[in-house]
């Protein structure tokens, strides 16, 4: 019996790396265009500088430097995009990420600044806080039906004003900022990975950036390799059905919920005990890292591997809008950009239906 040859644009790995190529390309032709409008003398300098990043910079060492930088915002981006893919999975739109965030930003901070507790424990603190906050979203959608956008949303908001109020007690006495970790709690700080001279002695390049991957790696075993990501899944596809079965659907929605919202919760801790930021008690924006999630995590092919490289890309190109000329384009070009290819991957399912299509139609061509 013989077996047909796969077509290579038919494998679905191959399908899912050129709808994200396709999704950057076109995103970024998108922002070319408006840095035209903006100001076509400058557009082209403009879309190299915000792609190249830390390679403008002409010495080895700055380079270094800066992608330890970028590596250092990766984290935590990476998280938030576990979180939303983990749910989403799940059938379950977690755009509560960003909240959960926000959560877990407050609880690793006041445990460090506030309390003096070691780094291990205002971490733990982060997870269990972006938890409870995804607990509520979680409660909300099993025993009232509310939609998880709409709660997720709202508590968005919610957990930003209570975090600037909890912080509002270690803040600088002459600025907004909290004060910083260095000079209060040094116990407080990651682990560095003792690469400090690779990346110019940039301190900020810790224990987070392998953790988040090895997350990843976790996040995919548990949803391909174990029953209760099985059943998780089964509970997104159709909590009737699941019920039917024997699984218990509330508590499967709850659990998603509250571990979606752990993993932003420790993205936040990933940043913020660092020492590379610190928060501002007057801030009235939720912070993007949870949104740009949503960019990486459909960029990455709904993938824990892939969502790795989609993360530092989308990281990559937001880190180089803060390169580009203030006086003529505005930083948040990156932001657009990320945002059209959120957009497209929304017709990566065309896209992919289209492949197939021509695949199955050069089969029949030759097989008459």
């Amino acid at each position: 019996m013989k077996t047909e040859k796969k077509s290579f644009f038919s494998i679905p790995a191959v399908q899912t790396i050129l709808a994200s190529v396709l999704c950057i390309v076109v995103g970024l032709l998108v922002g070319y265009i408006v840095l035209l409008v903006i100001n076509p003398k400058g557009a082209t300098e403009a879309i190299v500088t915000l792609l190249k990043n830390y390679l403008i910079y002409p010495s080895t060492p700055a380079k270094m430097k800066y992608l330890g930088n970028t590596l250092v915002k990766t984290a935590p981006l990476l998280m938030c995009a576990l979180s939303i893919q983990f749910c989403y999975k799940t059938g379950l739109f977690n755009i509560g990420a960003a909240g959960q965030y926000v959560a877990g930003a407050g609880a690793c901070l006041f445990c460090a600044l506030q309390l003096k507790l070691p780094w291990i424990v205002c971490l733990l603190a982060a997870a269990i806080a972006g938890a409870l906050f995804g607990s509520i979203v979680g409660l909300l959608k099993a025993y009232a039906n509310v939609n998880e956008v709409i709660s997720g949303i709202m508590l968005n908001w919610i957990g930003l004003y209570i975090v600037n109020m909890l912080l509002s007690g270690v803040k600088e006495t002459s600025s907004p900022y909290t004060v910083t970790l260095s000079s209060t709690n040094k116990a407080a700080l990651l682990p560095t990975l003792g690469l400090e001279k690779m990346f110019s002695n940039n301190t900020y390049v810790t224990v987070a950036i392998p953790l988040s991957i090895i997350f990843a790696i976790v996040i995919w075993v548990i949803l391909n390799k174990t029953v209760f990501g099985y059943e998780l899944q089964a509970t997104g596809f159709n909590k009737d059905a699941a019920r039917y079965s024997g699984m218990k659907e509330k508590k499967n929605i709850i659990l998603t919920l509250m571990i979606g919202g752990a993993l932003a919760g420790i993205g936040a801790a990933f940043l913020y005990l660092t020492g590379y930021e610190q928060w501002s008690v007057t801030q009235t924006s939720v912070p993007g890292m949870g949104f740009n999630g949503i960019a990486a995590t459909f960029l990455g092919g709904l993938h824990p591997i892939g969502t790795i490289f989609s993360s530092y890309f989308i990281q990559h190109i937001t880190s180089g809008g803060a390169f580009l000329d203030k006086n003529v384009y505005p930083s948040q070009i990156s932001d657009l950009i990320s945002a059209v290819i959120i957009y497209l991957c929304g017709f990566v399912l065309f896209f992919k239906m289209f492949l197939n299509k021509r695949s199955n139609a050069k089969k029949g061509g030759t097989s008459k």
